[in-house]
């Protein structure tokens, strides 16, 4: 029988603290996790993680309690209040001198071109009419003038075409009377021919002509007239209005200035800091740069707008109305009688004679209107000089008519186109086209220097306020700064 030595140990037995009689197995240690690192579950009572935005807010809420850390905040807001009113002055400042440069250079040229276009293509046919009432001896004077008429229309045609938008209604137009222009030329052409020939069909294709010209190529002109005119007046609209935003946020910047100096003052008893005085300074010199500049380029423009727009439509208008009136004078003649209207029941005028006297009823308007515009003398001179060649040229046309209508058909034609010794309507016409001209010309310079000026008031002014912002909130920046280094 064998026996265990005497030196060995006994054999592990069951814990007698276990109250079990299973043997005790050893601890499993710990495993490893999915990332290569033992689980260790968080100690108990640890607060949850917080976000990097909670944690810069608790760090601002902590700065803000002392007084450091409330002059970073303060200079912080101070410089961005000062920045940001020069950024919406440069904006608000290019903005309105942008659309005031479009009515001194673009949209006003451009609405005086459309007149011109209108007036020329009447122009043209008033001198091809007078051309046709003298026959086979048409005078190189009238011939002159249609060739005129045409190419100055054509060459207002180009440049109104390079300076429309492509697609836009205007753009359209300048289309339909490219194709027009020379459509209306050849039936004159065909007019004058056949009436050197003593047809009488040339008649018929000078009022076929004048049709055209009365009822699609004028009418075109007009609305090319009233749209640019439109966009004139979009432009002053964009140039006018005080830039609000920018005043707004200059008035907090200086008042925020104000209050941090106070602030300085009562906890330092210091009366000034030379960096918020600069900051102040500079903020103020760009609020009266923009209230006082913005003011008188408003001025301007409105005095441009009231004494030279106003005007100078008012007497396009009248132009264009005489233009009217002697083309219908002429055409009266032409047509003999052939085309007739009802002016009452029962009652029937001449077409031509009928439309003769509402054209000269718009001329008189304009007159009247162009005279109450006139600020001057110079302006309003040429004005009742046109209104008294008006008054003559009825008289004479009275004296036409009645000649016509006893049957004495040279003498009317001599009272309408003749001699300077017949004293015809013609010269009555042409003292009329020459003073409506002159006050045109000193309307356009009345608008081309108010314009000017209010243009010239916004100069520099973008530029400046933005070089002036950056300043002050540099000042700002080391007014607080200069604070700041008393607490290191």
């Amino acid at each position: 029988m064998t026996q265990p030595p005497k030196s060995s140990t006994a054999p592990p037995g069951p814990d007698p603290a276990s109250g079990s009689g299973l043997p005790t197995m050893p601890g499993i240690p710990p495993q490893p996790t999915s990332m290569g690192s033992p689980a260790s579950p968080a100690p108990a009572g640890e607060p949850p993680r917080r976000t990097a935005f909670a944690e810069g807010v608790d760090r601002v809420r902590a700065a803000a309690t002392t007084e450091p850390g409330r002059l970073r905040i303060i200079g912080a807001v101070l410089a961005l209040l000062v920045v940001s009113f020069g950024a919406v002055t440069a904006w608000q400042a290019a903005d309105r001198a942008s659309a005031a440069d479009d009515v001194l250079n673009k949209s006003q040229p451009l609405s005086s071109a459309a007149a011109d276009i209108y007036r020329s293509l009447a122009d043209a046919n008033t001198a091809a009419s007078s051309g046709f009432l003298a026959g086979g001896q048409e005078t190189k004077t009238s011939r002159d003038r249609y060739e005129r008429g045409i190419r100055t229309a054509a060459a207002k045609l180009v440049t109104a075409a390079n300076n429309s938008d492509p697609g836009s209604p205007s753009a359209a137009t300048i289309a339909e009377l490219n194709r027009l222009l020379p459509q209306y030329k050849g039936l004159i052409e065909r007019a004058r021919a056949n009436n050197r020939q003593g047809y009488p069909l040339g008649g018929a294709y000078l009022r076929y002509a004048n049709d055209t010209m009365q009822t699609e190529m004028l009418p075109a002109a007009e609305d090319l007239y009233k749209s640019e005119n439109e966009r004139l007046r979009g432009d002053y609209a964009d140039a006018t209005p005080y830039p609000w935003a920018a005043i707004a946020l200059g008035i907090v910047a200086l008042a925020a200035l104000a209050w941090a100096q106070h602030r300085n003052y009562r906890r330092t008893n210091r009366v000034l800091n030379h960096g918020l005085v600069a900051a102040g300074a500079a903020t103020t010199v760009v609020l009266l740069w923009l209230v006082v500049g913005h003011s008188v380029a408003r001025a301007g423009l409105n005095d441009s707008y009231d004494h030279g727009v106003r005007s100078l439509n008012v007497l396009h208008d009248a132009r264009i109305a005489s233009l009217k009136a002697r083309g219908n004078e002429n055409l009266t003649l032409v047509s003999r009688g052939a085309e007739t209207v009802e002016v009452k029941p029962g009652e029937f005028q001449d077409k031509f004679d009928v439309a003769y006297k509402e054209s000269m009823q718009d001329l008189a308007d304009g007159l009247t209107a162009a005279q109450s515009l006139a600020d001057d003398r110079a302006g309003e001179q040429p004005v009742r000089s046109a209104g008294g060649n008006m008054d003559e040229w009825q008289d004479r046309h009275q004296q036409a008519r009645a000649a016509d209508d006893a049957g004495d058909y040279q003498a009317a034609l001599n009272k309408v186109i003749g001699a300077k010794s017949d004293k015809p309507t013609g010269e009555c016409f042409d003292n009329v086209d020459k003073n409506l001209d002159t006050a045109l010309k000193h309307e356009q310079r009345e608008f081309q220097q108010a314009a000017g000026d209010g243009l010239d008031a916004m100069t520099g002014l973008s530029v400046g306020a933005a070089v002036l912002a950056v300043l002050g909130a540099a000042g700002a920046v080391l007014g607080i700064g200069r604070r700041l280094s008393e607490y290191r």
